[in-house]
């Protein structure tokens, strides 16, 4: 008896194991071509110690932006939910009759959420303190992050898409220039959803077409820049039943871009400024005039895990990596905070490589039963409702807005997505019929990773509906 016992429990060890994964999940894998190998899968219940599923779990994979529910996790756990950036505003000199004679300082700590509208309050607060003229230079300190940070390589090539933007401690609108289409009066409508003068546009567009899916390939977009200037000049065709869309680039520097907003809402505020654009310390000399801090980190996180902002990413990671090792910080400083954290809540992933801490990376790796077993730790831990509330849910909005939104699982899962050339991924919390939830990664490293959708939905709709 006892050896039938022991039989049977090494059986069911076997079919929790996931010896064959879910009809309807193979079936789409096969259909679109992807061997089963290059499928990485781990389903467990949040309060269970074993997986319900499993398939090639230990094996190393890249997961894209999957990575960034590593470095959300850590930074929510390190820092704390309530954590603020800050940016400190100094002047160098003397101030007399609305007159700063000297230079002003901008001191920045690496928010990655800091806009116009933060910079417009700033300066609103700077007039307020009775600055109105600036006889003196504009200096950006930024040396609270390393000064090659921001020195990569771009990605793949597309160097003014702003996923490609590099970090830096101050950062104005993540340096990005949102151009907004539409159509007005019967003609294609380009503008800047916050404007600078230092940018021009030339539209070519032309109204044609029906369709609205595949808008981005039915136009092209050149990019001439200057040392003061830049150019962009837009051909092709836009439809009418597109509504409003929007193409994110990254023009300038985050210096340029720092100094021309500035430029812009100074002079918008009644003050006047002739100076130069300058990075340096902070000098001794300097006298703090104001403190601005941030939204809590608990509702940054949300831009960073439901729209996967991989600029964002990099910057909680250097955070990380400043406050949990020190000044200045390096992205190696970042992956030795995270892999203390993960140490000390007995987890231990040999296999992972956090690199910029975004996904956006050749290089990134993790397991997803590793990935799996973090994800279980962060709903049992204390920062799991602001973690949760990070995740996009299903069908209702983020990067899985409209997905699913027929099958059982609507608005029952919290899910972070991910995809490179050759990798798409998926990890999150699925709710099934019975109101118990499962942490669910699927890692698919292939050249025809792109069309796992299908199988990644199969499985969603699986953990949905278990008994």
């Amino acid at each position: 008896m006892k050896r039938l016992l022991l039989f049977v429990g090494l059986m069911l060890a076997t079919l929790q194991a996931g010896a064959e994964l879910p009809p309807d999940v193979s079936g789409a894998l096969k259909k679109a071509g992807i061997p089963t190998q290059n499928v990485a899968i781990y389903i467990r219940p949040v309060n269970a110690e074993a997986p319900l599923l499993e398939h090639n779990a230990t094996q190393s994979m890249n997961p894209a932006s999957v990575m960034k529910l590593v470095t959300t996790n850590a930074a929510l756990e390190l820092l704390g939910p309530t954590y603020r950036w800050k940016t400190e505003v100094y002047s160098n000199g003397t101030l007399e009759n609305e007159l700063l004679n000297g230079d002003l300082i901008i001191k920045g700590y690496g928010d990655p959420a800091f806009k116009a509208q933060d910079l417009w309050r700033m300066l609103q607060r700077l007039r307020q303190l009775g600055i109105k003229n600036i006889h003196g230079d504009l200096i950006i300190d930024k040396d609270y992050f390393d000064k090659e940070v921001d020195a990569q390589a771009v990605f793949d090539g597309e160097i003014w898409r702003a996923y490609n933007a590099m970090p830096s401690t101050f950062l104005v609108n993540a340096r990005n220039t949102s151009f907004r289409f539409s159509i007005v009066d019967g003609q294609v409508k380009i503008d800047q959803e916050f404007e600078l003068p230092e940018i021009k546009i030339i539209n070519n567009m032309k109204v044609a077409g029906r369709g609205c899916a595949a808008w981005r390939s039915t136009m092209t977009y050149q990019v001439n820049v200057l040392d003061d200037s830049a150019t962009v000049t837009f051909n092709g065709t836009f439809s009418p039943s597109c509504g409003e869309r929007y193409i994110e680039l990254s023009l300038f520097n985050d210096t340029q871009y720092a100094y021309f907003s500035f430029k812009k809402l100074w002079q918008e505020l009644g003050g006047s400024f002739e100076g130069q654009i300058k990075v340096a310390e902070t000098p001794d000399s300097a006298v703090k005039l104001i403190e601005q801090f941030s939204d809590p980190l608990g509702y940054v996180v949300r831009d960073v895990n439901k729209w996967s902002n991989n600029l964002m990413a990099r910057q909680l990671l250097l955070t990380i990596a400043a406050e949990q090792v020190g000044a200045p910080a390096r992205v190696d400083k970042g992956e030795q905070a995270i892999q203390s954290w993960l140490r000390t809540k007995n987890l231990r992933f040999n296999e992972l490589v956090v690199d910029n801490g975004s996904g956006l990376s050749r290089n990134t790796r993790i397991s997803a039963e590793h990935l799996g077993q973090m994800l279980v730790s962060a709903y049992n831990g204390p920062t799991m409702p602001e973690f949760m509330a990070s995740l996009a849910i299903l069908s209702k909005d983020g990067t899985v807005m409209g997905r699913l939104k027929e099958g059982p699982s609507n608005g029952r899962a919290h899910l972070k997505t991910g995809s490179l050339n050759g990798v798409s991924a998926i990890a999150g919390y699925v709710l099934d019929a019975n109101g118990h939830r499962h942490v669910l990664v699927m890692l698919v490293n292939h050249a025809k990773a792109s069309s796992s959708k299908s199988a990644q939905d199969a499985l969603i709709d699986w953990v949905s509906l278990q008994p």
